[in-house]
């Protein structure tokens, strides 16, 4: 797996060697202290300052928050006591008294809740542990950015009074060392490998004008704090410098080529400066004669706003002497609706009781007719009675004995009604 350098991230082989310098020899530094140790490595990045670590400790566990900087390291380096984990500084997940030696170097700058992981090196360590934990000097830092500007990595940077104060503040031994880079000659033996003597001119050096600060703390207090002197694999520094020296005069030879191309570019840039510049001068003259009519339009829309608000008045007072007849109608309608439901309901009533009267004089014809029919049928009965009284009488004045009777001067006088 490959990785990418972002300025931050130290990768090996991808970033200057003074940078890597300055980075590896804090885990030597570190290395003293970690031999036949449970050693932490918090915030190990790619794993190559855990892996240095484990050449003398017992046990290595390196973790960081970055899964792509785990795999790299898991990928690249591979020992029997070497082991990673992907997980946060500031929340460990491991055990109380698990490790002899905690490292954090370059990590607390980057945290917001940087206290944290203070107080969770302190937990994991065991009696006698020791913590060891780097930062650039803010100071020096942000003087040596004037130009970049802050770095956008980090949260959090320190001086060195706040940073001594807030180790002290959880553990109460603190060894407080400058990292600075150095000049020196270097006198050794061909081919020797054997122990260094090293003189150091001067003994005072100013907090404020350190690179970074790195500081050993522990609950027990700590005896010695020896100076320690990291001479990178660079052999004859003179002659690195030369190096050096021939690549900026290559780079020195590029870059007066690019600034020959950057003046052709800059003269084209003046003449298309002036085109433009002449074309400018077009187009404010027409922009001036656009805001001349804009200024017409804008006085000739106020006077249709004033003209529209003397129509939209007229129309207020319009729809106000509408309402207003509207609303007389509508009181007129209510009033002849009350009127019309009240003329209906006495008609109502009135048609009600006609019609009431009119079903009695209806029962009064059927019982009238009835009474006809039933007086008919006995006057009927009456001349079929008389008729046959008549036929009988006439009978009985025809009969010889009436006449006989009539003739002597007998019986009743029967004359016809």
């Amino acid at each position: 797996m490959s990785a990418e350098f972002t300025g931050e991230r130290v990768i090996p082989n991808l970033v200057d060697s003074n940078l890597w310098n300055e980075h590896i020899s804090r885990y030597a530094f570190a290395a003293r202290l970690a031999r036949s140790r449970r050693v932490l490595d918090a915030g190990c990045g790619t794993g190559y300052g855990t892996s240095e670590l484990s050449h003398t400790a017992t046990s290595v566990l390196g973790i960081d928050i970055a899964a792509d900087a785990v795999s790299y390291a898991r990928e690249h380096y591979s020992r029997r006591n070497l082991n990673w984990l992907r997980a946060s500084c500031t929340s460990l997940p491991l055990a109380d008294a698990s490790h002899d030696l905690v490292v954090a170097f370059e990590v607390i700058e980057h945290l917001t809740d940087w206290e944290l992981l203070i107080q969770e090196a302190r937990r994991v360590l065991a009696p006698g542990g020791q913590f060891i934990v780097s930062t650039p000097n803010k100071s020096y830092y942000a003087e040596s950015r004037q130009l970049s500007g802050p770095n956008p990595f980090h949260e959090h940077e320190f001086e060195y009074e706040e940073f001594r104060d807030a180790l002290t503040s959880v553990f109460p031994h603190v060894s407080l060392f400058l990292e600075d880079h150095t000049e020196g000659l270097l006198f050794q033996a061909a081919g020797s490998r054997g122990s260094a003597e090293v003189r150091i001119e001067g003994n005072e050096f100013e907090p404020r004008n350190s690179n970074f600060f790195i500081a050993v703390c522990a609950m027990s207090p700590q005896t010695g704090s020896p100076t320690f002197v990291y001479l990178p694999n660079s052999g004859n520094i003179l002659k690195e410098r030369g190096l050096h020296i021939t690549r900026l005069a290559s780079e020195l030879h590029t870059k007066d080529t690019w600034l020959r191309e950057s003046q052709t570019e800059h003269q084209q840039l003046v003449s298309l400066f002036r085109d433009q510049t002449a074309e400018l001068q077009q187009r404010n003259e027409w922009a001036r004669q656009l805001d001349e009519k804009l200024t017409a339009a804008a006085q000739r829309i106020d006077q249709l706003q004033q003209e529209l608000a003397a129509q939209q008045q007229a129309a207020a007072d319009l729809a106000a002497a509408y309402a207003a007849k509207v609303s007389q109608l509508e009181a007129d309608v209510k009033a002849r609706t009350e009127w019309a439901l009240e003329t209906e309901q006495r008609l109502t009533a009135e048609l009600a009781q006609t019609c009431a009267e009119l079903a009695q004089c209806v029962d009064l014809l059927h019982e009238t007719e009835s009474t006809l029919e039933a007086r008919t049928a006995w006057a009927q009965q009456l001349d079929r009675e008389r008729e046959t009284l008549a036929t009988r009488l006439s009978m009985v004045q025809a009969s010889r004995w009436v006449r006989l009777g009539r003739t002597l001067g007998l019986g009743p006088e029967l004359r016809n009604q």
